[in-house]
Parts: structure tokens; sequence; C-alpha cells
């Protein structure tokens, strides 16, 4: 799970992207757009003054191509 400390690892699923650029919008930091429109990670872990922009960005993706995972080595 993310936490106010990051950790948190980001998941972005380009078959289900529909392009809207919400993720980028908000948190320009861990994603992009390739030039057809489609998200690109920048960062697949979350760094900590990161946490609150993914969480926007997972609620603002209307397709459901951005998710949070597990850290990388957490347990789930």
């Amino acid at each position: 799970m993310v936490s106010a400390a990051g950790g948190g690892r980001v998941l972005a699923d380009q078959d289900v992207c529909v392009g809207a650029g919400q993720c980028a919008r908000v948190a320009p930091g861990v994603f992009d757009q390739a030039d057809d429109g489609l998200v690109v990670l920048l960062v697949r872990d979350v760094p900590a003054g990161e946490v609150d922009a993914v969480l926007d960005a997972v609620d603002r993706c209307p397709s459901g191509a951005v998710r949070l995972g597990a850290p990388a080595g957490g347990p789930y």
C-alpha cells in the first residue's frame, strides 16, 4: 500500500489507457504521454513527494489504466 512515505508501485496498462492525459496532468513527475497519447511511466516506485498526486491520478483515470500496487518486494 502507498503511504505518506511513498513506497508503492505504479502500474499502467497501455492496453486499457484511452489517452485522456489526466495522470500526466496531475502527476507529471510520474506520468507522461507517448505521441499516441497513451500513458508512459517515468518511475515505477512512487516517490514520497508524489504520493498525493499519484493517488489523484489513479482516481481521475477514466479507464482504470493507472493503478497502485505493492511496493517492490512487498507482501502482495
